[in-house]
């Protein structure tokens, strides 16, 4: 049968790229520099898949995080993540020949992160993923980073697509309610491993089978 799905749109950390580590420790070593710091129990409950400007905002109303120190810790957390990238991010075979394959079955992609621009490119860059994205969004692109559907729905109209033909893949509390809210399919992973094309393929056939009468 047809499918009904026109376009894959990918989270990027915990979905395409295993970088929560990564993010978690790059803000605790800048936070560390003035008496804070995130637990990692927080970080996976509280504030996975949140803006860097997101998690600040948040220790300064719960943890008496000076402001003024909002803009130095943002951008001294970008430098250290980006460190860690070039140190670590590398191309997974699975997902390039996931990409590949959908990429020439006719699929759009897209992939639409809460990081920051320049981020989510060199990631992409440096997995060997970012030649097969026809949309990239990073939090600096639209007003509302998730939770909030912006993010997506932004995504859908770069595409040209309707919410019903679009497959979204997320792993976190935040990406799945903005791919929620924004009436597009949902598929939910618990690690990158589960994203390869078997599982999409798999999803995208049961979004495509017709609903039986009862």
């Amino acid at each position: 049968m047809k499918s009904n799905i026109k376009a894959v749109i990918f989270d990027m950390d915990g979905v395409l790229i295993e970088a929560k580590d990564w993010h978690y420790e790059a803000l605790n070593r800048a936070l560390s520099l003035f008496g804070h710091s995130i637990s990692r129990y927080d970080h996976l409950t509280t504030f996975d898949g949140l803006p860097t400007s997101t998690k600040l905002d948040m220790l300064s109303r719960e943890r008496n995080l000076p402001r003024k120190l909002h803009s130095f810790l943002n951008e001294l957390k970008q430098k250290f993540t980006m460190g860690l990238v070039h140190a670590h991010c590398k191309p997974r075979f699975y997902h390039e020949y996931a990409l590949s394959k959908l990429n020439g079955e006719g699929y759009k992609l897209g992939c639409a992160s809460n990081s920051i621009k320049n981020t989510v490119e060199v990631m992409l860059a440096k997995s060997e993923l970012l030649k097969y994205m026809d949309v990239i969004l990073s939090a600096q692109d639209v007003e509302n980073p998730k939770p909030s559907p912006d993010m997506y729905n932004e995504a859908m109209r770069l595409l040209g697509l309707r919410p019903e033909e679009c497959l979204i893949i997320e792993d976190n509390e935040n990406g799945i309610a903005a791919a929620r809210a924004s009436g597009a399919h949902l598929m939910i992973v618990q690690n990158v491993d589960e994203v390869n094309i078997t599982n999409i393929h798999n999803k995208i056939s049961k979004i495509s089978e017709p609903e039986v009468e009862q």
